[in-house]
């Protein structure tokens, strides 16, 4: 009888816990306008830089003309890869991101792409995960899986459909509802925007709070952050629902 009336509680618990979760809308930040046509123009760019630092070495600067001058000033700006998600300098990344990423399914390879779960997480723009079954992808789920020591998280930013180009975000589907779950448990729905714009919403730090002791740290189980579609914004050519890139921000690392 207790063991009965435990699992009902329980039950009862997970229903009313799961029907209460937060609603949230992103906060809209940089809008992603990437480009195979774009990627050729950048790569040129670094040849030209190339070409001038070797006439650099057979003159002086001073001789330069204006326009190598400004051209001389641009090439020494650091500079990211085309399709890298983050900057130049250190980030959370320098001490986070230590998790490894499981889906319920992925669609499969088509000429050398790849569509897999790890595309995601990446912190590339050129890369997307993309669900592997019949119609829109409903109910499909990407799961992070974090060491106990992983730094927490404050602040989680997506980038919803397949970026790499305007024409192949258009064609594919994109999220609309993501349900967000903590250790499996319902946490929040997140409602993405249309919109190639990275999304970002913010919480409490999510992880382990107790950090004194980085030992005992360390022993602690693994936990789980999971992100459910629950509906989408159709595709013009296909029913592939796609995410670009789910990454993160937040404290611990300094």
């Amino acid at each position: 009888m207790r063991i009965a009336f435990l699992t009902l509680f329980f039950l009862y618990n997970s229903i009313s816990f799961s029907q209460n979760i937060k609603e949230m809308k992103p906060k809209l930040g940089s809008l992603i306008e990437k480009s195979p046509a774009g990627e050729l123009a950048f790569e040129k760019s670094i040849e030209d830089c190339k070409t001038l630092f070797e006439k650099i070495n057979q003159k002086k600067k001073e001789r330069l003309t204006p326009e190598e001058k400004k051209q001389y000033e641009d090439c020494l700006e650091d500079r990211e890869g085309y399709w890298d998600v983050l900057g130049v300098g250190c980030s959370w990344y320098c001490g986070g991101g230590l998790d490894t990423i499981s889906a319920s399914s992925a669609l499969k390879t088509n000429k050398e792409i790849n569509y897999i779960p790890k595309n995601i997480h990446d912190l590339n723009y050129k890369t997307a995960w993309i669900e592997g079954v019949s119609g829109y992808g409903i109910g499909e789920t990407i799961t992070y899986h974090f060491p106990p020591e992983n730094p927490r998280i404050t602040e989680i930013i997506i980038v919803n459909g397949y970026v790499k180009s305007d024409k192949i975000w258009r064609e594919n589907s994109r999220v609309k509802k993501l349900k967000m779950y903590l250790n499996d448990i319902p946490f929040a729905l997140l409602h993405l925007e249309d919109s190639k714009n990275e999304q970002s919403f913010y919480f409490d730090p999510l992880g382990n709070s107790n950090r004194e002791d980085f030992n005992s740290l360390q022993k602690q189980p693994w936990w789980t952050i999971t992100f459910e579609i629950v509906e989408v914004y159709k595709g013009e050519k296909y029913d592939d629902t796609a995410i670009t890139e789910i990454y993160f921000d937040g404290i611990d690392v300094h």
